[in-house]
């Protein structure tokens, strides 16, 4: 049945409840948003829902001797949905093509066991003395209520990409809970969950546990070295050849240059990187860009360009319409590099819609406000940082760019961070030949602007402004760590102690206000990336 424009009304369940020994259904290609509850077919093995625009996939438990299940390019659905799938149908082997049996046996039950264990303690700790010995109904409703509400808020496990389903989870557990212990009638239709404030969100797990459930989905193939708390050792887990010309196992020249964590679409405002980044990270190098998946080392998706050789991405996320005039939030990438052009790629549809030529010589460097989500900045050889607006795609991806600002550079820039801050009205570069702020602030008519103020640092012998800074990033919302390859160190060092915000004047020299020197090997090998983690 694929290719025929089927609508989720179209399939009559009088009709389906009679095909009692249908073995595989092809419904690929289709318009359906959602599966009838009652559709029965009960020997159904193998289903592809392939292009259509499945929103929710809690209705396939219908069919528990499913095997095999594909629903690729259903832009509405998410990990969050994979895990459900798998846990709900039990005899499930293969999704979108893969072999899920290792991790079914993670998701139905040692993930089952550690919520479980996780919400009987929160009821221990929390509502158990609430209960009066002899209890009325009302007041079991009300309690239920209660701790319904609060155990799917503090009780946390796994990395946050999974949040929905584990709060899912969390409240089949509780409800079970509930009806064991307390005799209560299980609810078979969920209600809706009841959305927490981000701000009011509490854990009933200590930081240490918290990080400790997140480092075992989280390792990464790098080494931290963590200089404010303290030590973090890491193991690598997984080691990957995936930007291989060609994909030869002999290729160990192409570089690999930038290495980027999707951002979580339910994090809100909060701000702590395990809360606020995800497990799936992006990645480029020669004429690649790849997405893994860092718990399983899987290579999740790869866009090639065969001319382009990628130095930079950067991910933002848009709130688009792309059908039935409902607006939601989708991840974008931006990628860019040798060509000076930025390709935007709409991850979860799998589609590069856009290219924005942004500059006639190589970009190294991209990244985009943390206020303003449409605005790029991006840093070229051509001695230029320029501010874009990409705007939104509508529902045909048609979109369109406009540049806001262009900055001039004394040398080429190679990293570029905006002031915590105020990030509307401050940017900082690190150059081949010096470290330099800008006032980036929109309501001024200049549209291209000379650099603001040149910091100096320490010499052998005194202060000087002329070294390649190629690492630069906030520690938090006032300390800079930036790094020289020649010098051998990297420097903290205060903005708000070294910028005179009050000056007047363009290109003004100013000293950085050093507050600790950090030991780096002396080496001519440049660009090595330096990145912080601002919530430790």
């Amino acid at each position: 049945l694929s290719k025929l424009q089927l609508k989720t009304g179209d399939l009559d369940p009088r009709l389906f409840s009679r095909l009692r020994h249908l073995q595989k259904l092809d419904l690929s290609d289709n318009l359906l948003d959602k599966f009838p509850n009652s559709l029965t077919l009960p020997d159904l093995r193998v289903l592809n829902c392939n292009n259509n625009k499945l929103e929710d996939v809690t209705a396939l438990k219908q069919f528990p001797l499913l095997e095999e299940l594909t629903y690729e390019n259903n832009v509405y659905l998410t990990l969050n949905d994979d895990y459900k799938v798998i846990f709900l149908l039990q005899n499930l082997r293969l999704l979108n093509g893969k072999d899920i049996t290792k991790l079914a046996n993670q998701v139905r039950r040692v993930n089952s066991r550690k919520l479980t264990s996780k919400v009987t303690a929160h009821w221990e700790k929390f509502f158990r003395d609430q209960l009066p010995e002899k209890y009325t109904p009302e007041q079991v409703k009300s309690i239920k209520k209660k701790f319904l509400k609060s155990v799917q808020t503090n009780v946390v496990y796994g990395p946050s990409s999974l949040s929905e389903f584990t709060r899912w989870r969390v409240k089949m557990i509780a409800e079970e809970f509930l009806a064991y212990s307390l005799g209560l009638e299980l609810n078979s239709d969920s209600e809706p969950e009841e959305k927490t404030d981000e701000n009011e969100e509490e854990s009933t797990e200590s930081p240490r546990e918290a990080a400790e459930d997140a480092a075992q989905v989280g390792d990464f193939s790098s080494y931290i070295s963590n200089v404010l708390s303290e030590d973090v050792s890491a193991e690598p887990l997984h080691f990957l050849q995936c930007h291989s010309k060609g994909n030869s196992r002999e290729d160990f020249k192409t570089q690999l240059w930038s290495c980027v964590f999707e951002p979580v679409l339910d994090s809100g405002a909060r701000k702590d990187p395990i809360v606020s980044s995800s497990r799936t990270v992006a990645t480029c190098g020669g004429e690649s860009v790849c997405l893994i998946d860092c718990e399983t080392g899987t290579v999740l998706k790869k866009y090639k360009v065969a001319t382009e050789e990628f130095f930079s991405v950067a991910w933002t996320t848009l709130t688009m319409v792309i059908s039935d005039s409902r607006k939601k939030a989708h991840n974008i990438l931006a990628a860019a590099g040798r060509r000076g052009i930025v390709k935007l790629i709409h991850v979860a549809a799998d589609f590069c819609y856009g290219e924005i030529k942004a500059h006639k010589k190589p970009i190294a460097t991209v990244c985009f406000s943390p206020t303003q989500e449409t605005h790029l900045f991006t840093a070229s050889y051509d001695k230029r940082i320029a501010l874009w607006d990409i705007g939104i795609p509508d529902c045909d991806y048609n979109f369109k760019a406009s540049q806001l600002l262009v900055l001039e550079t004394a040398s080429i820039p190679l990293r570029i961070a905006l002031v915590p801050t105020c990030p509307e009205q401050y940017l900082l570069a690190g150059c081949e030949n010096g470290c330099f702020a800008w006032n980036i602030k929109l309501d001024k008519g200049q549209k291209s602007r000379p650099f603001e103020a040149i910091f100096q640092f320490p010499d052998e012998e005194s202060m000087t402004t002329s070294h390649r800074v190629d690492g630069l990033a906030f520690l938090n919302d006032d300390v800079v760590v930036s790094k020289s390859s020649k010098p051998g160190c990297i420097y903290l060092w205060s903005w708000s102690k070294s910028f005179d915000a009050k000056g007047k004047g363009c290109q003004r020299t100013m000293s950085a206000v050093i507050l600790a020197e950090l030991e780096w090997s002396t080496t001519d090998m440049s660009y090595l990336t330096l990145s912080t983690c601002p919530g430790r």
